[in-house]
């Protein structure tokens, strides 16, 4: 006879019942040390559970439909406890060792998230996973803060976000296959060509790199292409690494040859060279050569040193008597660049700036300290991801004492990476 499961009103969560007391024919056997579950749907149902005994005695796994999940304790029912006894787990998905805590792909809101809680759900006599818990409220909770969770909420809303369902939840296993028949690997692989890639390049600098992987494996040429673009350098080049040169080489043919320079730059230079000559459009490799070689450029090529100085003490009426003056023979007009006697680089005001200052005030009380500075033995491509980052319109070069060298316009260096865009 079936024992009947009692019915349960409010949410169940994983970490709530994980540790219970397992009871048979009235006497303790050991704990609820994990739940096993089965992806025959739309969500998985839960099939057993596994019972942990002391020690020296194997674990138990038991069929949902033998065990009755009461309120502080679990009881099962089986003929004898050698019955179900077991060696090893493999082949099954166990809900704690496979997901909680584990990092898993929200493929709703394309984010990587921890999850620090499983909510499960009955219907009839069985029971579901329904969604995974990625709150810090949750997290609180299972760490025995209840009472901070809960005040902590009351004041800010944001810490109990709402549960991710599990049809967009992908587990990041590094044996995704363990899933029964692949079926997350393939709601991912639906999902990939809808998630843009500057959103799946983030999503895979979050990974470990046999997941990373394993998903951009998955890409076609034309996305991964453009996904590797968009990834941080250091994981560019462990992908790159980990593909071979052959395919690297056909993902490099999909960008235009200042992508492809950009990407072949965070590689050793005989590694760059190895994927270039597996290229079939060798006009194509001389200009991401010509771009790559202009990279390498310290900034004392391009930097200019027609600029307007003016020292901290002057005062904005002077600047307005001379500007016009000063301005007429100068290369870069917008910025004011504030140096000591010694020409050390101090501070940078906007013109605008001081069109709205007033006419007794210093330069130094309104000028911008603690500026972003290229170095002259920089290269041009330092530079251009300086001009990306912050979108100046010119970028001061000092040379190691701060001394102020000139500065780089923002046009001059886009000039160069566009010539062979």
């Amino acid at each position: 006879m079936t024992i009947q499961h009692n019915a349960i009103d409010k949410p169940l969560f994983l970490s709530e019942i994980l540790g219970r007391k397992v009871m048979w024919k009235g006497k303790k056997i050991g704990k609820l040390d994990d739940i096993v579950i089965q992806e025959t749907g739309a969500v998985p149902e839960v099939t057993g559970i596994v019972v942990s005994r002391s020690f020296g005695y194997k674990s138990l796994l038991v069929p949902w439909p033998d065990v009755d999940l009461a309120e502080r304790e679990v009881n099962v029912r089986m003929d004898s406890l050698e019955s179900r006894e077991k060696d090893d787990f493999d082949g099954l998905v166990l809900l704690q060792d496979h997901i909680l805590d584990k990092k898993i792909v929200d493929l709703e809101d394309h984010e990587v998230e921890v999850v620090y809680d499983v909510r499960l759900s009955r219907r009839g006599d069985k029971l579901y996973v329904s969604d995974v818990d990625c709150s810090r409220y949750r997290f609180l909770h299972r760490i025995g803060l209840k009472g901070l969770a809960n005040f902590i909420n009351r004041l800010a809303a944001t810490l109990a976000d709402e549960p991710i369902s599990w049809k967009y939840v992908q587990p990041l296993s590094p044996e995704l296959s363990r899933f029964s028949g692949n079926l997350k690997l393939n709601v991912l692989k639906e999902k990939l060509p809808e998630i843009h890639p500057v959103d799946l390049a983030d999503i895979l600098e979050e990974m470990e790199h046999e997941q990373r992987l394993a998903i951009f494996n998955e890409l076609d040429l034309e996305k991964a292409s453009d996904t590797l673009e968009e990834i941080e350098p250091r994981v560019q080049r462990e992908i790159i690494e980990s593909i071979g040169d052959e395919k690297a080489a056909d993902l490099i043919d999909e960008m235009t040859p200042a992508q492809a320079a950009d990407v072949l730059s965070v590689l050793p230079a005989a590694d760059a060279d190895d994927i270039m000559a597996l290229m079939d459009d060798k006009e194509e490799v001389e200009k991401i050569e010509a771009i790559m070689d202009e990279h390498d450029k310290d900034l004392a090529d391009f930097a200019t040193d027609s600029i307007i100085t003016f020292p901290p003490e002057t005062r904005v009426a002077e600047v307005f008597q001379l500007f016009r003056k000063i301005a007429a023979d100068k290369d870069v007009i917008w910025y004011l660049y504030i140096v000591s006697e010694e020409s050390r680089l101090l501070g940078v005001v906007n013109y605008h700036t001081v069109l709205r200052a007033e006419p007794g005030q210093r330069l130094d009380e309104i000028m911008i300290a603690g500026v972003k500075t290229l170095n002259m033995k920089d290269s041009l491509k330092e530079a251009e991801e300086m001009f990306e980052r912050y979108s100046f319109r010119a970028i001061p070069v000092v040379d190691d004492n701060d001394v102020i060298q000139g500065v780089i316009p923002y046009r001059d260096v886009m000039r160069l990476k566009h010539n062979y865009a």
